[in-house]
């Protein structure tokens, strides 16, 4: 015959059992749930890193992009400012080369204005010498004319002042002025055979034509 104590011991360590299991799987599901959570908060940090670093790195990003956006603007200004200097100096050494051709030319003119009213002396001094006879030559009046004309001749030839070559030359318009023709069988045609006033040139241009007559 079975005991009844006995019988309520088993149950009653049936039920412990089973307590102690129930407890050990609340325990494990209250384990593997703070797991889950730690997982779940461990992952929301490590996405908050990855943000935070994302943001960090947008705003190097952002930093650099407007410090680049600062030097090119800066070097912008530079390069329109220096191109504005090189146009400045350009225009200004311009406008020295111009000033200094007019100053040169207004010179030339000045220069040949003066040169025009001293050929005037000079043909006169010819003209005198030329209606010398040859008993007058030694005269010392003469050779006194003779010798300030030569003076003028060096001075002129001097200060780039030189006559233009014209009798047994060929006609050039540029250098002289046809105010008679010849017919002349023994010279060509277009050859100048006389002059009647000598033409000069100061540097590089006509002071005055040369009047001469020209063979048809």
């Amino acid at each position: 015959m079975i005991d009844g104590k006995a019988v309520e011991n088993v149950e009653e360590e049936k039920l412990n059992e089973q307590i102690d299991n129930e407890n050990d799987a609340e325990e494990i599901a209250a384990e593997e749930k703070a797991e889950d959570i730690q997982e779940e908060e461990n992952m929301a940090s490590n996405e908050e890193a990855v943000q935070e670093s994302e943001k960090k790195e947008g705003s190097k990003a952002t930093t650099k992009e407007k410090k680049k956006k600062r030097k090119d603007k800066k070097d912008e200004k530079i390069e329109e400012l220096n191109d504005r200097l090189l146009r400045n100096m350009a225009e200004f050494e311009n406008f020295r080369n111009r000033s200094e051709k007019e100053k040169a030319l207004m010179f030339e003119i000045g220069a040949k204005s003066v040169v025009e009213k001293i050929l005037q002396v000079v043909d006169n001094f010819e003209r005198g010498l030329g209606a010398v006879t040859e008993e007058e030559k030694e005269n010392a009046f003469v050779k006194g004319m003779e010798a300030v004309y030569k003076q003028f001749s060096t001075v002129l030839e001097e200060i780039g002042v030189v006559p233009i070559e014209a009798v047994g030359k060929e006609f050039d318009p540029n250098l002289h002025n046809a105010v008679m023709h010849d017919e002349d069988d023994s010279m060509e045609a277009n050859i100048i055979s006389e002059e009647f006033q000598k033409g000069y040139m100061y540097k590089d241009s006509v002071v005055r034509h040369s009047m001469v007559k020209v063979v048809n």
